[in-house]
């Protein structure tokens, strides 16, 4: 009874010790600069002509920054140039679908399944990995249906990812420097696993989705991203943990945010601020999640309020984030319960290579009767 309860007292330790850790990291210090200039520089031109709005939407697109992962020039450009456009493709998949609080889950969902498929089987698994690409349709589809401002939208957001390949191909020239080390190898999953994986994020981002949409909430977006964010994590044990400390970074993330907006910014203050920000979480992300969730918190709620509505309805607009991001993160545990179970896995692997299996005697036996 005393070595269990000594047991129980360890794992809760390791749990806090892990709460708090600050992880080592291989990213470069000067990345976080970088991916601050790209969201940055398009919201300080935004205000310079009196269109934020157009500023924001041109700073989705300097997250593609992140995706550089080579350490060859040529390659990191075509990678970064890739992602740019995927970054592109699903901004406008979910304005095109934004029409329908129907079909809207479901073209999530199928979008999801095409995105995490894709990226395995091109191996580009490593953080950010599909999140950003599911973040920005989730935003659009989530959006108000409007088809003659698409093509507007569509034009911020390229002209985002040009001012992005632009950024990265000046840092690339500055930083990159020849390497013979070989680059760390990426784990493949069996084509079997890569469909299952893919099955679940995209079931689980419809269904977040479409509880978003069925409570009728402002901004539904919150709760598909909180979902993806959580189920980011490595194990189950990891997206459980990166539940409670996107929760509990939430907490203190608005409380800050709601003292900075009773100082009613000026939008130039707020432009300043989303760039350094932007800086500050992409050198915490890597090193601890819970205290990077704190300033991710407040750089959302900078990026989709506009400072009139911050400023008046302060109150009311933190409560209504902290129930979606405790909704999504709820969902999000139990997508990462159901992406992590093994004999979730092994069944459905055993039911897809049956199906492959009929569909082929189908198939010959149609050619034997022909």
């Amino acid at each position: 009874m005393t070595g269990s309860f000594r047991r129980q007292i360890r794992s809760k330790k390791e749990q806090m010790d892990s709460f708090f850790k600050f992880n080592k990291t291989n990213r470069q210090w000067h990345l976080p600069i970088v991916a601050g200039l790209s969201v940055g520089i398009p919201m300080i031109l935004g205000w310079y002509m009196d269109n934020i709005e157009a500023g924001k939407l041109g700073s989705l697109a300097g997250l593609s920054i992140l995706y550089i992962q080579s350490d060859k020039l040529i390659e990191r450009m075509i990678l970064l140039m890739t992602c740019c456009f995927g970054l592109m493709l699903s901004f406008t998949v979910g304005l095109l679908f934004s029409f329908s609080p129907i079909l809207a889950p479901i073209a999530l969902g199928l979008f999801s399944f095409g995105v995490h498929y894709s990226l395995h089987k091109l191996q580009l698994t490593r953080p950010p990995g599909n999140f950003f690409f599911i973040m920005l349709a989730s935003t659009a589809i989530c959006s108000p249906f409007q088809p003659e401002h698409i093509a507007e939208k569509i034009g911020y957001v390229a002209m985002g990812t040009i001012l992005t390949c632009g950024i990265g191909l000046i840092y690339s020239l500055l930083t990159l420097k020849k390497s013979n080390q070989p680059e760390s190898m990426i784990h493949r999953k069996s084509s079997y696993t890569n469909i299952v994986e893919s099955i679940i994020f995209g079931l689980i981002m419809t269904l977040s989705l479409a509880v978003a949409l069925s409570l009728d909430i402002e901004k539904p977006y919150w709760i598909p991203i909180s979902c993806l964010a959580v189920m980011q994590g490595s194990s189950s044990k990891h997206v459980w943990l990166r539940a409670t400390q996107r929760i509990t970074g939430t907490l203190i993330g608005l409380g800050i945010t709601w003292l900075i907006a009773s100082g009613n910014p000026t939008p130039l203050i707020m432009v300043i601020s989303i760039t350094l920000l932007q800086v500050v979480v992409e050198f915490l992300v890597v090193r601890n999640y819970a205290i990077a969730v704190v300033f991710i918190t407040i750089l959302t709620i900078f990026l989709s309020e506009s400072g009139k509505q911050l400023t008046q309805d302060t109150n009311q607009i933190f409560f209504a984030r902290l129930i979606d991001i405790f909704i999504g993160s709820m969902i999000g545990m139990i997508g990462g319960w159901i992406l992590f179970n093994a004999k979730l896995h092994d069944h459905t692997t055993q039911q897809l290579r049956k199906a492959k299996i009929l569909m082929k005697k189908n198939s010959r036996n149609r050619v034997d009767h022909q």
